[in-house]
């Protein structure tokens, strides 16, 4: 990748206008390439083989195959693949078991459109990006 390359972006999430949404905020950015959508785990896996995504943006509660399952099973493939863990729950087993799976960072989907995409660079650049209320939780454990 070259810096007038975009970043290529799979999005991973079983409802349809959340992909919207992050599609539209995503390719807001000229940096920023959706390359796929995929509504489930198995999916995702299929996908992420196919396209070959800079970073995947992954929910964790989906019909199929949940995102915690289809990321370990990306990165057994691929220990390159960067993956963001997104959920709307703010539990520490789904931040856990994602960070366990293999992802590279966790964001609640109430993040700021700018905290999203700065997680994306991030990671893409191999940073780890993890929401401040679970690193606050992280930090507790220890």
């Amino acid at each position: 990748m070259t810096d007038t390359t975009p970043l290529r972006i799979l999005l991973v999430d079983d409802q349809s206008l959340v992909r919207l949404g992050f599609r539209m905020v995503l390719e807001a950015e000229p940096d920023l390439h959706v390359v796929g959508e995929a509504a489930d785990g198995t999916e995702a896996v299929r996908l992420a083989v196919e396209t070959r995504p800079d970073v995947i943006l992954m929910d964790v509660r989906m019909p199929s195959m949940d995102g915690i399952e289809a990321t370990r099973r990306i990165v057994a493939a691929n220990p390159d693949a960067r993956i963001i863990i997104l959920t709307t729950f703010d539990l520490d087993e789904y931040a856990f078991g994602g960070l366990r799976a293999g992802a590279s960072g966790f964001l609640l989907k109430d993040a700021r459109p700018d905290d999203l995409i700065a997680a994306i660079r991030a990671v893409a650049a191999g940073d780890a990006a993890v929401s401040g209320r679970v690193t606050r939780s992280m930090l507790e454990l220890f």
